[in-house]
């Protein structure tokens, strides 16, 4: 018989996120579960730590090659302040079931914010064919415990 007990710990530490990534190029991309229509970007200022798995989804090449995370003034790839925080380096990621990880603090974004208020957080993940496609989950450690951070969803 299943528990009865409702346990909500982990889902008030931690906002959690999974993501079909289709980039749709070999140029490195902000993650996104809609084809690059609505980045997924991590508000920084709620949270003290993020880690990023990806792995691939789909192989049409060789897969992931690079996973970084970036840091932005706002929720928008293509804005001047972005600024890599992590990287994993080049990588052979060529099978399913391969997968890469990274993870930065709050505190690390900070420092590299001397020009532009690094708020926002995100994965940004390279590629080697544009049909290649990766599962990303994301992890952010909340500042505060905060109940509903993570929750089942089902599109």
């Amino acid at each position: 018989m299943a528990s009865s007990v409702s346990t909500d710990s982990l889902q008030t530490r931690f906002l959690v996120g999974a993501y079909d990534h289709d980039p749709g190029t070999t140029n490195a991309k902000v993650i996104s579960a809609d084809g690059g229509t609505t980045e997924i970007w991590v508000d920084m200022r709620d949270y003290s730590r993020l880690l990023v798995c990806a792995t691939n989804g789909a192989l049409t090449g060789s897969g992931i090659t690079l996973l970084e995370i970036v840091a932005s003034a706002s929720e928008d790839e293509t804005d001047g302040s972005v600024t890599v925080v992590k990287t994993s380096g080049a990588v052979a990621a060529d099978a399913l079931g391969d997968y890469v990880i990274a993870e930065c603090t709050a505190e690390e974004i900070a420092h590299l914010a001397s020009t532009y208020d690094l708020r926002y957080a995100t994965a940004r993940i390279t590629c080697d064919n544009a049909g290649d496609e990766a599962i990303v989950f994301i992890m952010a450690e909340s500042k505060r415990p905060t109940d509903g951070l993570s929750a089942t969803t089902i599109a």
